[in-house]
């Protein structure tokens, strides 16, 4: 290549590295001033706002009832009353396997061994002796919880745990299993409600929303009583062979939204 075309090659790439130096600096330029845009708008606090609320509600059906029940053992030992609380805890273990609980759906929540003491009686006539306070027993009582996921079982569950001796009933309380979803379906019509007044006091202001500055949630589930029958009082004794009539009717969750917006 002869000098002419070697100062021609020369130019052309000094003009390529020019153009791509001009291409960045502008591409450069942009994105500077992109994020001074984005300071002002998302991390320069919010002076102007507005705040709206909003509620929701959704219902389901109860598809999981969950017992309660308690054994007490008694004696003069701790170990007695141990072992007559684990005899009763087993009849009603075996029970519940024979109706169909499954074993993940059974748990013990509370173990409690507790002595007795004696008191002295009181005197009215001195001079008074007292006997000092003893030890005179030992008292076990043991929970456990029962889901039931076949609400059908819930009566018959009930008048077998009563004829098996287990007194100490409490229940059902009835719960639904995805409860997330149905929160999340209160929470949704509570937040397009927010939405709503925000955007009509906006026209009303003649101001135009920004963004969202910050979000609240408060609420929670209201379950409908069930209907049973007047022997099935919480924590009562059952009459043998009863089976209640149990009625879950519908669990409301509501869900209480407030949105506040940056407005211009």
């Amino acid at each position: 290549m002869d000098q002419h075309g070697s100062v021609l090659s020369s130019k052309r790439v000094e003009r390529m590295v020019a153009i791509f130096l001009l291409v960045a600096s502008v591409f450069v330029a942009l994105l500077a001033a992109d994020a001074f845009s984005n300071l002002f708008e998302a991390g320069t606090p919010a002076t102007n706002t507005i705040t709206v609320d909003g509620m929701g509600k959704a219902a389901a059906i109860p598809d999981i009832a969950t017992i309660s029940f308690t054994v007490v053992g008694e004696g003069k030992t701790a170990s007695q009353a141990q072992d007559e609380a684990t005899k009763k805890n087993n009849i009603a273990l075996a029970l519940l396997t024979e109706k169909g609980i499954e074993e993940r759906d059974v748990k013990t929540t509370s173990y409690v061994v507790s002595p007795k003491y004696s008191y002295p009686q009181p005197c009215y006539t001195p001079p008074c002796v007292y006997d000092e306070q003893r030890v005179i027993g030992y008292t076990v009582n043991q929970s456990t919880e029962v889901k039931v996921r076949d609400l059908g079982k819930v009566g018959d569950l009930l008048s077998a745990l009563g004829d098996a001796g287990i007194s100490q009933l409490y229940g059902p309380n009835f719960t639904v299993e995805d409860e997330d979803t149905v929160r999340a379906e209160a929470r949704k019509e509570a937040i397009d409600e927010a939405r709503a007044k925000a955007q009509i006091l906006a026209r009303d202001l003649g101001v135009r929303l920004v963004r969202v500055v910050s979000f609240s949630e408060s609420g929670g589930g209201y379950p409908m009583p069930y209907n049973g029958r007047a022997d099935m009082a919480m924590g009562g004794v059952m009459e043998a062979k009863a089976t209640p009539d149990i009625a879950p009717g519908e669990n409301e969750v509501v869900s209480q939204v407030y949105i506040t917006y940056e407005i211009r």
